[in-house]
C-alpha cells in the first residue's frame, strides 16, 4: 500500500442558492452591497438559501489507487474533483495533495479555444510544469491515443465534443501527472474509446500513479476501480473496497423502486389476490435501490389473499423498455411451477440468477388468475432502474444501445 497522496478532514462545500456570479464588479458596487447589507434587515442572506454540497467529509486516498467516486445525481461527485483539483475553495475543513494533478471534468476544460490542438497540447503540459522537451517526447502518443490527427492544427473551438473530449484526455493521461482526475465526461466518448480510455488509466496506475474517477456506470468502476467511495448527500457514506461499495449503492433504500400497489384503483380482476406492494431485492432478504446487469435480483410482491380460497395461482410479470415495448415475459406457467395452495402466504418473488437487462429504466405490468380467473391485472404497475455490471465477467463493458439485454452466448469458428 502507497502512502496517502490526498487526505480531507472535515471537507465542506457551501453554496448559497439564488446567488448571481458577476464576472466583474467595480469597488465601489462592492462598498455599496456591503453597505446596503448593514442596513438593510433583509439583506444578509438568509440560512434557508444555504446549501451544503459537501458537509464533513474525512478520507485519506493511497498512491497508486485506482478510486471510483459514485453517488446519486446532487450527491457532491463533482464539487469533491472540484475541491480536490482547486478550481473551488472549500468552505471548511482542507484538502492535502501530494503532487501535480491533471483534471478532466468538463468538455474543453483547460483548453484555449481559439488555439489549435497542438498549441493546447503544450499548453496544457505548462500548465502542468512540464518543459518543452518532455511535452515534445510525449506529443506522438498524446496525437496517436487521441486519433485527431487530421485536425491537429484547427482551432479546438471547431472541435466536436467526442473530439474534445478525445484529445482532453490523451493529454490529461499522457503528460504523467502523478494524480489523474477523470469525470463523467468520458461519457460523450464512443463504447470503444472508453475502454480505451479505461486501459489507459489502468496503466496509469500501474506505474504508481493515482486515478480519481468518477462515474453513474457501475460496470466501468467494478472494471477499473480497486477501491471506491460512496456519496449521499454531500457526505460519505462508505469507502472501501470496490465490491463492497458497490453493493452499498445498489442497496440503498432512499431512492428504491417500492411501489404502494394497494392504492391503484386502474385494476382488473376479481380480488381473489390483490397486490399490495412491489419491492427490489437480493436473495439473502436485502432491499435494493437498482438492480444490476449480470446479478442476482429478485421482484418480491406482497399480496392480499381475498375471502375464497386461493388454488392454483398463477403470476405473470411483463417487462417493458422506455418506449412501452415488451421485452420479457416471467411467469410460473413457464417454469412448471404449480402453486395448487396459496391462502396462507402474502408474499410471491421472482428470482433471477443473474440480470439479462442492460442499463436504464424498465416498466412492468402485473397479471394474476386463481382458478383460471382474472384476480389481479395491474397495467404499468411500476418502474425499476437497472445499472451496469460485468455480464460475463471479462472486463468488456456491454453497448448500452444494442438493445434491452444480454444472455449467455459464445461463439465457434470452424
Amino acid at each position: 500500500m502507497g502512502a496517502p497522496i490526498i487526505v480531507a478532514q472535515g471537507l465542506g462545500k457551501k453554496f448559497t442558492l439564488g446567488a448571481k456570479r458577476e464576472p466583474y464588479t467595480a469597488l465601489r458596487e462592492v462598498i455599496g452591497r456591503k453597505a446596503r447589507a448593514l442596513l438593510s434587515p433583509g439583506g444578509k442572506a438568509k440560512a434557508g438559501n444555504e446549501f451544503w454540497a459537501l458537509k464533513d467529509l474525512d478520507f485519506s486516498i493511497n498512491e497508486g489507487d485506482r478510486v471510483g467516486i459514485i453517488g446519486r445525481n446532487g450527491a457532491g461527485k463533482s464539487t469533491l474533483l472540484k475541491v480536490i483539483s482547486r478550481i473551488i475553495d472549500p468552505t471548511e475543513g482542507r484538502a492535502e495533495i501530494r503532487g501535480r494533478l491533471a483534471s478532466l471534468l468538463e468538455v474543453g476544460t483547460g483548453f484555449h479555444p481559439e488555439l489549435s490542438g497542438r498549441e493546447n497540447i503544450f499548453l496544457n503540459g505548462s500548465i502542468l510544469g512540464m518543459s518543452r522537451a518532455e511535452i515534445t517526447a510525449r506529443f506522438d502518443e498524446i496525437v496517436a491515443f487521441s486519433e485527431v490527427e487530421r485536425f491537429l492544427d484547427t482551432p479546438v473551438k471547431r472541435y466536436s465534443s467526442g473530439m474534445y473530449v478525445r484529445l482532453a484526455f490523451a493529454v490529461a493521461a499522457h503528460l504523467e501527472p502523478e494524480i489523474l482526475v477523470v469525470d463523467e465526461v468520458l461519457a460523450v466518448g464512443d463504447a470503444e474509446f472508453q475502454r480505451k480510455c479505461i486501459g489507459k488509466m489502468k496503466e496509469v496506475s500501474s506505474g504508481g500513479r493515482t486515478v480519481l474517477f468518477v462515474s453513474h456506470n457501475m460496470a466501468a468502476i467494478q472494471n477499473l476501480c480497486n477501491t471506491a467511495m460512496y456519496l449521499r448527500h454531500g457526505k460519505l457514506v462508505v469507502q472501501g473496497n470496490t465490491p463492497a461499495v458497490v453493493a452499498e449503492y445498489l442497496r440503498a433504500t432512499d431512492a428504491g423502486p417500492s411501489s404502494d400497489l394497494a392504492a391503484r384503483m386502474d385494476r382488473q380482476g376479481n380480488g381473489a389476490v390483490r397486490f399490495t406492494d412491489f419491492t427490489l431485492g437480493t436473495p439473502d432478504g436485502g432491499e435494493l435501490a437498482a438492480a444490476q446487469t449480470g446479478s442476482a435480483v429478485v421482484f418480491r410482491f406482497d399480496f392480499q389473499p381475498g375471502p375464497g380460497p386461493v388454488n392454483n395461482l398463477h403470476l405473470a410479470m411483463g417487462i417493458d423498455d422506455v418506449y412501452g415495448q415488451r421485452i420479457l415475459h416471467l411467469s410460473n406457467e413457464t417454469t412448471g411451477q404449480v402453486f395448487a395452495r396459496a391462502q396462507e402466504s402474502t408474499r410471491i418473488s421472482i428470482l433471477v440468477p443473474r440480470c439479462p437487462l442492460l442499463p436504464g429504466t424498465y416498466g412492468f405490468t402485473l397479471f394474476s388468475t386463481v382458478n383460471g380467473e382474472v384476480a389481479d391485472y395491474i397495467f404499468n404497475a411500476g418502474t425499476f432502474h437497472v445499472e451496469s455490471g460485468d455480464f460475463f465477467g471479462t472486463g468488456r463493458l456491454p453497448a448500452g444501445d444494442q438493445g434491452a439485454f444480454t444472455t449467455e452466448h459464445s461463439f465457434i469458428l470452424s
